[in-house]
């Protein structure tokens, strides 16, 4: 198993790395964020995963132990592989996963590309026994708020994407319980 990899990137792509260790480049599949945020020449170190199927060996990197953990944690679900596990990193971060699965939330999973509502529901159900809520809670995301599952959906509807609306509505005040209400403020904290 290659569990970290450290070397300079010398070609990146939406989801991919190449990087170059020892003169050979090595094609590494990351989390959109991550391969947006480095650009070619950069030293990058990555925590791995070795996936090996009958007839492809994928290497996936992520820049901390945690995303790593979660993506191997998404890969006992049946029917989840690593494009989509993969997927559901890009969009959304660890602990908003946790918090959707703990919380039992499988809207907030379905609302990333590539993730139907019976997988998000499978995700959910295969999983709430194995991710504790103190992992969710003591990563700081707060629970969410009965409304704010619409505000992202309205959001996304206008162009955001997942990460961003649920970046938006985190934080917004709990005193507020209109839906349009936290609308525009979502929205005006996205304008700044």
């Amino acid at each position: 198993m290659i569990a970290r990899i450290a070397g300079r990137v010398v070609a990146t792509g939406e989801q991919r790395l190449v990087v170059e260790i020892g003169g050979i480049g090595v094609e590494v599949h990351v989390p959109t964020p991550l391969a947006a945020s480095l650009s070619e020449g950069e030293d990058v170190r990555l925590f791995t995963h070795l996936h090996v199927r009958e007839n492809e060996i994928t290497l996936y990197g992520f820049g901390a132990p945690e995303e790593r953990q979660v993506f191997r944690l998404l890969l006992t679900v049946s029917g989840v592989g690593p494009r989509v596990a993969l997927a559901l990193i890009s969009s959304m971060s660890v602990p908003a996963i946790y918090r959707a699965i703990v919380d039992e939330e499988p809207g907030l999973l379905s609302r990333v590309p590539g993730i139907g509502r019976k997988t998000a529901e499978k995700i959910v159900l295969e999983l709430r026994d194995k991710v504790p809520e103190v992992v969710a809670v003591a990563e700081g995301v707060a629970a969410p708020h009965a409304a704010d599952a619409d505000v992202i959906e309205a959001l996304v509807a206008l162009g955001y994407s997942v990460v961003e609306a649920q970046r938006a509505v985190q934080g917004l005040p709990p005193d507020v319980t209109d839906v349009s209400e936290r609308l525009r403020l979502a929205l005006s904290r996205l304008a700044t």
